[in-house]
């Protein structure tokens, strides 16, 4: 059952408008970084440097999927 609610978690964003992919990928990197946060605070994982350049890497790619310009 778990195998068919992950296939349409992933089929549904692709019947959204096309803007939505880029919500969709803003929202991942938004994700990476707070999950990141959220094993510091609550499970007391202390990232490594690793972590935290990943996470930022993550959201600087998130501000060039919303922010740059487009033709």
């Amino acid at each position: 059952m778990e195998t068919v609610k992950s296939i349409i978690y992933g089929i549904i964003p692709t019947f959204q408008p096309a803007s939505f992919g880029r919500v969709y990928a803003a929202y991942g990197g938004v994700f990476i970084a707070l999950s990141i946060l959220w094993g510091w605070g609550v499970d007391k994982v202390v990232p490594d440097k690793f972590d935290l350049i990943g996470g930022m890497m993550a959201l600087i790619g998130v501000m060039i999927i919303m922010y740059w310009p487009r033709v």
